[in-house]
């Protein structure tokens, strides 16, 4: 692949919706996914009241990237070579003599297994796993209530818990629960919607026409329900947010939507929200369910009028949305990444000279940072190494941090990042052949930076 890409090239974009189209008011919304799980353990399930009393400084213990040992109730920040960077039993952090004891300095025993996670094709929510992965906003609340249970459980030794949040989640975000006001989610949400949604920037909602003015095509691809998209949209968008998009796909069930067959997962038509029947392939622009990215494709290629028509696919999750449109359907990605504003903005010096008209006004004037670096976890970008004795403690790549320069395409920290540049504005790609920093936009972040590649924002 060349060195840069350009949007301008594309012929599809196509858009996640949670957390990258609609961004939430970060902590609430997850203080109410830890409340909806919470409220079922303990009234349907009998666990300890105690875990419905949440304080603000608790939710520090969120941070993306993390794996839940479920054998040994730990939590696990890994490197890129799958060695333990951090660890925690329950919530209580783990010193680096524990880690070291216990896990050395080697590859996690599973570390094979949850990095082939991303190839799965279900949601890894399996009662069966001896792991689980934490990548987006709403699995984070779950790892902090799961480390609690940890806390209450400790004397029996045994984390026999995780068949009970499966329940707890599945009460709450089954397709039929919007319908039926089920679980304490989507009531809430439905009730005050502006307490926990953020309204789509007019600077995203011009560039949206601008694309589709430019003859792009748009698509909305979600795994929620047709219901609570359309809530959504229709709050931070407007009661016309189908003019946007040529082609809306709900419960699009990723990542299955991109590793599964037709005969898998074919496309359903929709009547009042529910689900109608299988189609033998897509014919036509409209608003379908479940699907998968074959089909979608020869639709594609129908609309453009090209044998390969170039799709590139924003969103948030590494495991649902990134690696599996880059996997499957060999789809460029942008990665949405909040954690890009958990830190102060830093510019690589090589850049200043770049004449403003080809900067986004997001970098002029930065939006209010969402999201902070967790105190227990530390940077999603880098850690260090628990030293050996007096070793010296060795800075490295986390996990996270590889996965990403490796499926994604490029990374930005929101759509209002980018909303303002030309079509034709050329991002530095990840590549083999760039610096790792490369593809991060505006700048990457400072945890990535030598202190002399990097000057402080003016």
């Amino acid at each position: 692949m060349p060195g840069h890409f350009c949007l301008a090239d594309c012929d599809v974009l196509g858009f996640d919706l949670d957390h990258t189209l609609c961004r939430y008011r970060l902590p609430r919304s997850a203080r109410l996914i830890y409340d909806s799980f919470a409220q079922y353990l303990v009234t349907e399930k009998g666990y300890d009241k105690d875990l419905l009393n949440l304080t603000s400084e608790s939710l520090d213990f969120c941070c993306k990237g993390l794996v839940f040992d479920l054998e040994d109730g730990n939590f696990l920040k890994l490197a890129e070579d799958g060695t333990v960077l951090r660890a925690s039993h329950g919530t209580k952090r783990m010193t680096s003599e524990e880690i070291l004891e216990t896990y050395g300095r080697r590859e996690w025993k599973h570390f094979g297994a949850v990095s082939g996670m991303l190839s799965r094709s279900g949601r890894c929510i399996l009662v069966c796993s001896k792991y689980y992965l934490y990548d987006n906003y709403f699995d984070l609340p779950g790892a902090l209530l799961c480390a609690r249970i940890v806390d209450s459980l400790d004397r029996q030794k045994k984390y026999d818990f995780w068949k009970d949040m499966v329940a707890a989640i599945q009460h709450n975000y089954k397709i039929s629960a919007f319908k039926e006001n089920c679980g304490t989610y989507f009531p809430e949400v439905k009730n005050d919607p502006d307490k926990y949604l953020q309204r789509c920037p007019e600077s995203v909602k011009k560039w949206l026409k601008q694309l589709k003015n430019a003859g792009k095509i748009l698509l909305l691809i979600t795994s929620s329900h047709s219901d609570y998209c359309r809530l959504l949209c229709e709050h931070i968008i407007g009661h016309d947010f189908e003019d946007f998009f040529d082609i809306v796909i709900t419960n699009a069930l990723k990542p299955g939507f991109f590793s599964h067959t037709p005969n898998q997962r074919p496309f359903r038509t929709l009547e009042n929200d529910e689900e109608q029947e299988a189609l033998l392939s897509l014919d036509k622009p409209g608003w379908y369910s479940q699907g998968n990215a074959i089909h979608l494709y020869e639709l594609l290629k129908k609309m453009t009028g090209k044998l390969d028509p170039k799709v590139v696919y924003f969103g948030d999750s590494m495991h649902s949305d990134i690696f599996p449109a880059r996997h499957y359907s060999n789809w460029e990605t942008v990665f949405i990444l909040e954690e890009l504003l958990g830190d102060k903005v830093m510019v690589p010096a090589e850049t200043e000279s770049e004449p403003l008209e080809k900067k986004g006004k997001y970098e002029r004037h930065l939006p209010k940072v969402p999201c902070s670096v967790s105190e227990q976890w530390g940077s999603f970008f880098v850690d260090s190494l628990p030293g050996l004795g007096n070793a010296e403690e060795t800075l490295v790549s986390t996990w996270s941090c590889k996965c990403i320069s490796t499926y994604s395409t490029i990374a930005i920290p929101s759509l209002e990042a980018i909303a303002d540049l030309p079509l034709d504005y050329r991002f530095t790609r990840f590549s083999s052949s760039n610096s790792a920093t490369a593809g991060y936009y505006p700048s990457p972040p400072r945890a990535l930076l030598s202190p002399e590649e990097s000057v402080p924002m003016k």
